[in-house]
């Protein structure tokens, strides 16, 4: 239990980590273990793989090679290997966009029965906004995005036109999702773009691409199909699983089949089914973000966030674990092998060993879907109860904090925001984001930064696995506003809500945007200028450079809990930190400490306090 402790702060996580101990089950700090000491070389962002010379390494410390074999030195091949992250992580988060937006065509083609449009006036209003009549004229200038050469990107032009007009100065106003990839790959490749500053630009424009594009277009156009989140409660954590029934757990980031399989676990001929096998009903779970969406819209709760995945199979009583796209373990299919849980894989571009694969199609989703639930019902009879072992841990939360239900809850306008801001009642605004890292013990990182944060009156706004991690906590209940300062509780009790809002999953940073750019607006300033600030205190997915660069692109000081590899080149290290505030008025700072990187960004937030006046 010791060292369980010292893994994760979370009761839940240890309890299972003591009993995947005994079992001599390995996990991924076991893993993690076994890699130690890691490659210095790849921590500085010195090595290089981009063509068959190599691999290069440079040696940061001026005893072995100063250049690769093309004669890259340590700026250009820091600056490729960051870039190359930038792409992988706008890849997958604009796939994700990209896939939410097929199936609203298909939708509107007449083609997925099994989907409908649940937020009619949401649709009206993006109508509106790309000058389009009809739904079908949406979904296909929606789709467009993607493929665009020349831009501008439609929700691009949402940002404040300040911000906008910087992007243009610099050259990184988007031009088109795809389009902004695929010359990352390009300049990346051996001898095309050698000016680290000009690689470090395209970067950000990439970024750009996936936060005012691909993920933005993934919440909005999910908001029109399975409804805009609005607060609800539900609970959180391993102790949501239920003993007596059939246990499905979600896991992944798109809801188009998460949606499917929480419709079919409610279909009355499964339900006659599981009381057939012995089981009291069916029990759907989340896990990541897609439990965060499921979380949001529904109030079907989450048993865990990133880490938690492996010892949520550990528990012994789960039926089927069913995964879709990023963030999924592959060790998941030998553990699963170690217990009846049926590791179920769905997405055409992802396969898993030792996973039973049942692909999903838009077209037949609901089939598909009653098809999943089926084998996990099925599979009920084949649960060992002598492996059983739930822990009683779990939380209340309050979640589903839309931009559309903040501005509800403040009474239709932004004013009594804008009004406390100013007061000082609301010091600023943080926005914690970000994955769990076992470089850092689960939950500490995420817990600790916004802890402080709320004790020094920042409202905080939460995505992904922070999001989680906070609920396990009970931060995302109005009565966590008693660990708040006095300013930011007396606005929280007024209203009724938690001093740390869950705006949902990774994706759904896209709603950060938005509402700083609304905020922005309301006040006549840019982002930038705004009392606000970022952090990922565990982060660890190429998702999250992407994250990362295009929430600083936007204008939002950062501090990154993880060391990026970028240390071997002091340029663009020194770029990212420093160089970038007097490009586009923002920079990252990396704090692992969370209670320095939370003071970090209270006393950026005091310093733009100050140049507004406030």
């Amino acid at each position: 239990m010791k060292e369980a402790r010292e893994k994760s702060i979370d009761q839940a996580s240890q309890e299972m980590l003591v009993v995947a101990a005994r079992a001599g089950l390995e996990t991924a700090w076991d893993r993690l273990e076994k890699q130690k000491p890691q490659c210095g070389f790849g921590e500085a962002g010195l090595c290089c793989r981009n063509c068959n010379m190599g691999p290069c390494r440079i040696d940061p410390f001026g005893e072995g090679p100063s250049k690769g074999v093309c004669g890259a030195t340590a700026d250009i091949m820091v600056a490729r290997n960051l870039l190359r992250s930038i792409a992988a992580g706008a890849a997958a988060h604009s796939d994700h966009g990209r896939d939410a937006a097929k199936t609203f065509l298909l939708l509107s083609q007449g083609k997925a029965p099994s989907y409908q449009v649940r937020d009619s006036a949401k649709m009206q209003r993006l109508m509106d906004e790309y000058g389009v009549q009809s739904q079908i004229a949406l979904a296909e200038a929606v789709m467009a995005e993607f493929g665009k050469q020349d831009g501008p990107i439609q929700f691009t032009r949402r940002a404040p036109k300040k911000r906008q007009e910087l992007w243009q100065k610099l050259g990184i106003d988007p031009r088109g999702i795809d389009r902004e990839i695929v010359e990352i790959m390009h300049r990346t490749h051996i001898g095309v773009d050698n000016d680290y500053v000009h690689l470090i630009l395209q970067g950000l424009r990439a970024s750009i691409a996936d936060g005012w594009g691909g993920s933005m277009i993934a919440t909005e156009i999910q908001d029109v199909m399975f409804g805009t989140p609005k607060p609800v409660r539900s609970q959180v954590n391993l102790g949501v699983l239920d003993e007596d029934k059939v246990n499905v757990i979600i896991h992944g980031h798109e809801p188009i089949l998460s949606e499917m399989i929480v419709a079919a676990a409610s279909d009355p001929e499964l339900l006659r089914l599981a009381e057939a096998q012995g089981a009291a009903g069916i029990n759907v779970a989340g896990m990541c973000c897609t439990g965060n969406e499921l979380l949001m819209r529904h109030g079907v709760p989450t048993a865990g966030n990133f880490l938690q995945q492996e010892l949520a199979v550990a528990t012994g009583a789960v039926e089927a674990i069913v995964v879709d796209v990023q963030c999924i373990m592959p060790a998941l299919g030998a553990l699963a092998g170690c217990y009846h849980t049926k590791f179920i894989s769905t997405s055409p571009k992802a396969k898993f060993p030792g996973a039973i694969h049942m692909e999903f199609h838009e077209e037949s989703a609901y089939e598909t879907a009653k098809d999943i639930v089926k084998a996990a019902v099925l599979n009920y009879a084949n649960r060992n109860p002598a492996k059983v072992r739930i822990p009683d841990v779990k939380s209340d939360a309050m979640v589903g904090f839309s931009v559309e239900a903040i501005v509800e809850a403040l009474g239709g306008t932004l004013d009594p925001l804008l009004e406390a801001i100013k007061s000082g009642a609301v010091r600023g605004i943080g926005a914690v984001v970000g994955c769990n890292n076992p470089k850092i013990k689960h939950d500490y990182g995420h817990v600790n930064l916004v802890k402080e944060l709320i004790k020094n009156n920042v409202l905080v706004v939460t995505t992904g696995c922070n999001a989680i991690a906070c609920a396990k906590e009970g931060l995302l209940l109005p009565e966590a506003a008693d660990l708040a300062g006095e300013g930011l509780k007396g606005v929280c009790k007024a209203l009724g809500v938690p001093p740390v809002l869950h705006m949902g999953s990774c994706v759904d940073i896209s709603r950060i945007l938005v509402a700083a750019a609304a905020i922005a607006n309301a006040l006549g300033v840019d982002i930038s200028d705004l009392p606000a600030a970022g952090a990922a205190p565990e982060w660890m997915s190429e998702k999250a450079v992407s994250i990362g660069a295009y929430v600083v692109s936007s204008g939002v000081y950062t501090v990154l809990g993880t060391v990026p590899p970028v240390l071997g080149s002091p340029e663009v290290a020194g770029l990212l930190t420093e160089g970038a505030a007097s490009v586009v008025g923002a920079s990252f700072a990396v704090e692992p400490e969370p209670i320095q990187a939370a003071r970090l960004m209270i006393d950026h937030i005091d310093s733009q306090r100050k140049k507004l006046g406030l």
